[in-house]
């Protein structure tokens, strides 16, 4: 790489500090009331750019665990991966009332809801989760979020970003494994990746459920509404390499080829979206990088974006709007 570009391209992320308040202080008026908890205040932007696994290019406090938002829905998906990898779940087209029986799958709409639909998106479910209906009514619940009335459709047949949804899908993960979903992450993923035990993965107040006579918190696909994934930098470097290599580490199979592969695939209903991941179909994301890179977002704004093409990770919180730039001047310094 070229080391006086790397350098501009690092010093340009410098400058763009995400404009979300650092005491969170506008988070009921953006989403609504909160269920989970928050911290006091979040870190300054912060990078780190890997080529070809190695540590290229760092800035700010990349060891900070900090809330990353909806990158928590790329955890999920890969959480789902492990559960098909593992036999839990039999096929991604199951409905997912063939596995769940609290409740959630058993009016006519819900089931025909697949474990697929939840993954792209598109499952149109119907109901309300730890107090937050699906169709994001209210500004007490949504605050700015909230959204007007729509005929729901046929479940595979709409996209729709809906972190109600996505909670639901976290539930029905949590009653699949039997075991808290942060201490699967942990076993099946974090740990064999080297990753520190800094990082957590907060439930809310209400989301305490009862598996096989144990409570367990349920956790959630993001931190709209507090709680959610608190990570630091470096970690998230280790998660997107450990996709960039295509589930392995350290030659161990962690996530089967197929599910990687999978998960990065278009959605027959919006291209651009996987199984929870963002993807750069037709260049529309990302317009500087290949077509084949990918990313985890999330608010505030929060990136893992993986690009095999040239062997890179970039993973850069709190920063301003659409990573393109910090990408294309990183993609200038390789040789």
């Amino acid at each position: 790489m070229d080391a006086a570009l790397l350098e501009r391209a690092v010093a340009y992320a410098k400058t763009q500090e995400s404009k979300v308040p650092r005491d969170f202080s506008a988070q009921v008026e953006t989403f609504g009331a909160l269920l989970g908890p928050l911290p006091k205040e979040r870190g300054e932007t912060n990078g780190i750019i890997l080529r070809r696994g190695y540590i290229v290019a760092e800035w700010g406090d990349t060891r900070r665990s900090d809330p990353t938002y909806s990158v928590a829905k790329s955890f999920l998906s890969t959480l789902l991966g492990v559960a098909l990898d593992r036999g839990l779940i039999k096929n991604i087209k199951d409905p997912v009332g063939d596995y769940i029986a609290d409740g959630g799958y058993s009016s006519p709409r819900n089931a025909r809801v697949t474990w697929e639909h939840h993954a792209l998106q598109t499952s149109e479910w119907e109901g309300v989760m730890w107090g937050k209906p699906h169709d994001f009514a209210g500004v007490e619940q949504f605050g700015k979020g909230q959204r007007g009335p729509r005929q729901l459709r046929e479940p595979g047949t709409f996209w729709e970003y809906n972190d109600v949804r996505i909670n639901r899908l976290a539930l029905s993960l949590l009653r699949v494994w039997r075991k808290p979903l942060p201490e699967v992450l942990r076993d099946e993923v974090m740990r064999p990746i080297g990753a520190s035990d800094a990082w957590r993965y907060h439930g809310y107040s209400n989301s305490d459920v009862l598996i096989g006579g144990k409570k367990m918190a349920s956790v959630s696909g993001g931190t709209r509404w507090g709680g959610g994934l608190w990570i630091g930098t470096r970690d998230e470097a280790r998660f997107g390499l450990l996709f960039l290599r295509g589930g392995r580490w350290r030659g161990r199979r962690l996530v089967s080829e197929a599910w990687v592969r999978a998960a990065t695939t278009p959605g027959p209903v919006k291209p651009d979206y996987g199984y929870l991941w963002w993807l750069n179909t037709g260049r529309k994301q990302w317009p500087s990088a290949p077509e084949s890179s990918y990313a985890a977002l999330g608010y505030g704004s929060n990136t893992i974006w993986i690009d095999p093409e040239h062997d890179l990770v970039i993973v850069w919180r709190w920063h301003q709007a659409n990573p393109d730039e910090l990408i294309k001047r990183v993609l200038a310094s390789v040789k």
